[in-house]
């Protein structure tokens, strides 16, 4: 009907708590149609409930299960929203794990931005924890991508926001041969973002991240945002007609950061919801910080 407001739809990955949840409320509260996804069925739910209640409006939230690391579980995610809405317009890449683990908060809070913390003593992580956060935070995000892309090319105005991390910028990266394979962004693909995961796992198994350049701690989360950052430039590349950018909304006091954070929840996920709404087509390809565009 003429005049009749389009309804956009959205679907928020990892929405069950802190990021994800807080962009899920400001894009409902915004009329937007979105899907709160999470990988356990019953937190998601849960969160469903404690988001209607507080927004008041059930009309705009739904939840479906998604484990971004499962195959099966973004095919199901896939047939709902086609089945249910035939499109997609926003989809933002939340769920992500940490890779590792902060043993000793009081340490990490006095000297976290300090040249000469030892990681070691404030934290640890193993090459399980590695594995599992590259599956979930890389390769998680790529498949979702890859599985929704069709139907947020039938959007009039789709977009991709990925979660990343200042951390992850490739001036932080003194491995001179990752940040050279992933800087060059006229001849990178997606074997070459695989190599640099693969070559990364192989030095974490052999002990020998420090020597060879790779992030002391939360080595694996670093190194996969780095990959979500070099996989989003490679796709707004090629595909021009989709908003596609990464943000980096602080860090914020979520249970990830033990709740060590500096910025709200509330100021991460308006920092979101905002660059996910805009709708130019120049502001594609880009790294936001809270602060504005920067460099990847």
């Amino acid at each position: 009907m003429e005049g009749e407001k389009e309804i956009r739809y959205a679907v928020v990955t990892g929405g069950n708590k802190g990021i994800g949840y807080g962009v899920c409320k400001k894009l409902a509260t915004r009329e937007v149609k979105v899907v709160l996804t999470a990988r356990d069925e019953k937190r998601g739910l849960e969160a469903l409930e404690n988001l209607k209640q507080e927004i008041g409006v059930s009309d705009f939230v739904v939840f479906h299960q998604l484990d971004v690391t499962d195959p099966t579980s973004i095919a199901s995610l896939t047939h709902f929203i086609t089945a249910t809405f035939g499109k997609l317009d926003i989809l933002v890449n939340n769920a992500a794990v940490s890779g590792g683990k902060i043993s000793d908060p009081d340490a990490f809070i006095k000297k976290r931005n300090s040249a000469d913390i030892d990681w070691d003593k404030v934290g640890f992580q193993t090459y399980e924890m590695a594995q599992q956060c590259v599956q979930t935070n890389f390769y998680g995000t790529q498949r979702t991508m890859e599985a929704l892309l069709p139907l947020l090319h039938l959007s009039s105005s789709p977009t991709i926001l990925n979660v990343s991390s200042q951390a992850a910028l490739l001036k932080n990266i003194q491995n001179e041969w990752a940040r050279g394979v992933l800087s060059d962004i006229e001849s990178l693909n997606k074997e070459k973002i695989d190599e640099v995961i693969e070559e990364f796992l192989k030095d974490f198994k052999e002990g020998s991240l420090k020597i060879k350049g790779w992030p002391n701690f939360a080595s694996a989360y670093v190194v996969s945002k780095v990959a979500v950052n070099a996989y989003t430039r490679l796709l707004a590349t090629k595909f021009p007609n989709v908003h596609m950018n990464c943000v980096c909304p602080g860090f914020v006091k979520t249970d990830m950061t033990n709740n060590l954070g500096t910025t709200s929840v509330d100021e991460a996920a308006e920092t979101l919801a905002n660059i996910a709404l805009l709708t130019d087509a120049a502001t594609s390809g880009l790294f936001f910080s809270k602060d504005g565009v920067i460099p990847f």
